[in-house]
């Protein structure tokens, strides 16, 4: 922290707080040693990987990527890709793999591939060329696969890191078409980050092989250097063609291959878990209203289907299913009875009132994240014993409300923690001891209240300055507000730039309208074929309720930012209810719907090639003549994800109906803003242009 810090300048230095965080986690199957990523400070974006002893609580350094980064050639495109997909902007130890004792480790640091033995903390470059990324060990340890200019290579190291040779399994001349690699909708959409799977006896591998050439070529140009040629980028919008991804299973050694026989009709690859139970793989219909589970034979690549649910709306992905059990049982999630529930060979697990979030450990035990359905913003981690079916709650202990994730195995587990009362998460170990966070304790305080709004339970967030004054304030409106994100949460830490913008004179007001997730089936599908009115009609009911919950606030000056889906709502918020909200801040917004890629569009507002009235009827260009109150956009040059057509696209209906409004095109930023003068100036620019906007206070 330096002397002369700012909230916006410390936001922007420590990449929104993250850094120094202790991440990625994984724990030894004997419970005695925990690795992970941190930095150095809160400040450092450079993660080393660690070692702490379960036992003793001892930390220690296993391998210090600035004693090598000299050493090391370029990141590849593809990792930077991967990058992008999974909103990562901090360097050194992003990702590692461990072989299956959780003895040695491989790390890339800018293309080459590192081996780490854990145990002694000794690092060595593997003998292989630079240029490769998502590197993962076999369980024994005796060999590591990696991506190279989208081939799968694999490399012997059971004789030492010196006499290593590469072998390449499985590649294509044929452009576009890649081995082992996840496609854009997967890494972006299905949080499925990886594409190949090593068998339990590391002798073979599952593959995905992913054609490219039906998609759709977009190009992302930089205006600021005209010298540079426009990226070509595959983007799959909403009713044109995917990619075509099958799945094959690849010996190590001969290099032989099969491909798995699966259904052709069903467009998406879900997920793959090949554990020694098994190889299951889950497939996902192109309308997303039903999924099946098969099992596959790895020696013939046939396929059985064993289990498969369908819902009228859409079936919901959840992180970590399906699995199987150590006794081969298999464990799903489902929507029953209006709420996500853990499923075991068919058995409903979890009571009705709770929602399943995630899946972390799938063993002899199911460890999983939920919370109850009438209090989303408390989520806790809970344990499910398989042989008794029975529930215990690792978290009930912690100040309530709170945001609990964590990692397991049968017999131990990490939580992370963040509650109203601490800073920063917090690192329990079931062992006793904890994981230091070396992460910047943030320079505001947030004074945050929480209540519910109208007869579907709005959960709403207030943040208010903390100088107990009681003349009014004008509202800004916090809000992401749409599917798969959750801002009303039990973490202090979550409300930091909501504070800063409430220390600068507002009442800020975040509100988890329809679609978000939490509070259970029919809540998240109230935006079925309309991402616009159930989502806008929310935030205007808290609105029209404000001066019942907060006094201080002055519902006649009242403005709305967002970023993505945020930025969405807050365009369309000035534009169909400019007698609420005076003025907007839209980053990244969706303008219109056909521009956003298939998986995540067509899950809510079904194929446009098919009805196109939904994406008609949520489209903010077409809104564009509507506008009355001052708009600012803001748009990534760089972005592949929400491209900045969007935002041109919308600025140019606006000048072609007269309406004035603001663009703030930022070069070479992509979806994130993790440069740091770009994140901290951003803060400062959008208050800048709210309080201009405003009226007058009366």
């Amino acid at each position: 922290m330096t002397q002369n810090d700012t909230f916006p300048r410390q936001y922007a230095r420590t990449q929104r707080l993250s850094l120094g965080e202790p991440r990625s986690f994984t724990l030894s199957p004997c419970s005695q040693r925990l690795v992970f990523a941190r930095a150095a400070s809160g400040s450092d974006s450079v993660n080393m990987l660690w070692v702490l002893n379960t036992q003793t609580g001892e930390e220690k350094v296993v391998f210090n990527p600035q004693a090598v980064l000299d050493n090391t050639g370029d990141i590849t495109a593809e990792e930077l890709r991967r990058r992008e997909r999974a909103r990562e902007s901090a360097s050194g130890v992003v990702s590692y793999s461990c072989d299956a004792a959780v003895e040695h480790a491989v790390t890339i640091i800018n293309g080459q591939l590192f081996l780490v033995d854990l145990l002694n903390g000794q690092s060595t470059a593997l003998n292989i060329e630079p240029g490769v990324f998502d590197a993962r060990l076999n369980a024994p340890g005796t060999h590591v696969a990696y991506i190279r200019n989208g081939a799968l290579c694999v490399a012997d190291i059971s004789q030492g890191t010196d006499n290593t040779h590469e072998k390449v399994l499985a590649s294509d001349p044929a452009p576009h078409i890649s081995w082992g690699m996840a496609d854009f909708i997967a890494a972006e959409e299905m949080d499925r980050q990886r594409g190949y799977w090593w068998s339990p006896h590391g002798e073979h591998l599952a593959v995905c092989r992913v054609d490219e050439s039906p998609i759709d070529t977009w190009f992302i140009a930089d205006p600021a250097h005209p010298e540079k040629p426009a990226t070509e980028h595959r983007y799959p919008a909403a009713g044109t063609a995917n990619a075509k991804v099958t799945l094959h299973i690849v010996q190590r050694e001969s290099a032989a291959s099969i491909a798995v026989s699966l259904p052709s009709d069903d467009e998406y690859l879900n997920s793959v878990a090949w554990s020694a139970a098994g190889l299951i793989v889950q497939l996902q219909s192109r309308d997303q209203k039903s999924v099946a589970v098969f099992s596959v034979d790895a020696t013939t690549g046939n396929a059985e289907e064993i289990f498969a649910d369908a819902d009228d709306a859409w079936v919901e992905l959840v992180s970590g299913v399906p699995a199987l059990s150590t006794t081969g049982k298999l464990v799903t999630t489902v929507d029953r009875e209006g709420a996500r529930r853990l499923q075991v060979d068919g058995v409903l697990v979890t009571p009705a009132h709770l929602q399943v979030r995630a899946v972390l450990h799938v063993g002899d035990t199911i460890v999983f994240q939920a919370n109850h359905i009438d209090s989303p913003w408390t989520i806790d981690v809970w344990r499910c014993d398989i042989a008794t079916l029975s529930l215990t709650c690792f978290s009930s202990e912690f100040p309530t409300p709170h945001s609990v994730s964590g990692i397991a195995t049968d017999n131990a587990f990490l939580l992370r923690v963040s509650h109203m009362t601490a800073p920063r998460a917090e690192f329990s170990i079931s062992t006793g001891h904890s994981v230091h966070s070396h992460a910047e304790e943030m320079l505001v305080a947030p004074n945050v209240a929480f209540h519910t709004v109208g007869n579907s339970n709005i959960p709403v967030a207030i943040v208010t300055p903390r100088d107990n004054g009681t003349h009014k304030l004008p509202v800004l409106f916090d809000p992401y507000g749409g599917p798969h994100a959750q801002r009303v949460v039990g973490s202090l830490l979550a409300y930091a730039t909501s504070q800063w913008f409430a220390d600068q004179g507002f009442v800020v007001v975040i509100a988890d309208g329809r679609g978000t997730p939490g509070k259970g089936s029919a809540y998240e599908r109230s935006v079925l074929h309309d991402l616009a009115e159930p989502v806008l009609v929310d935030q205007v009911e808290v609105a029209q309720a404000l001066a019942q919950l907060e006094p201080r606030a002055d519902t006649s000056r009242v403005a709305i930012r967002g970023w993505s889906f945020g930025g969405y709502l807050a365009a369309l918020a000035v534009l169909r209810r400019p007698d609420i909200f005076h003025c907007a801040v839209a980053g990244a917004p969706v303008t219109d719907w056909r521009l956003y890629d298939t998986h995540y569009t067509e899950r809510y507002l079904g194929n446009p090639a098919v009805d196109a009235h939904p994406y008609e009827s949520t489209s903010l260009i077409n809104d564009a003549h509507l506008l009355e109150r001052p708009l600012l956009l803001i748009h990534g040059l760089a972005d592949d994800n929400v491209v900045a057509a969007h935002t041109l696209q919308l600025s140019s209906a606006l000048l072609a109906a007269g309406k004035d409004h603001e663009v703030l095109p930022l070069s070479g930023v992509t979806h994130m803003t993790p440069q740091e003068v770009v994140a901290e100036n951003l803060l400062l620019h959008q208050l800048s242009f709210i309080q201009r906007s405003l009226p007058t206070a009366p």
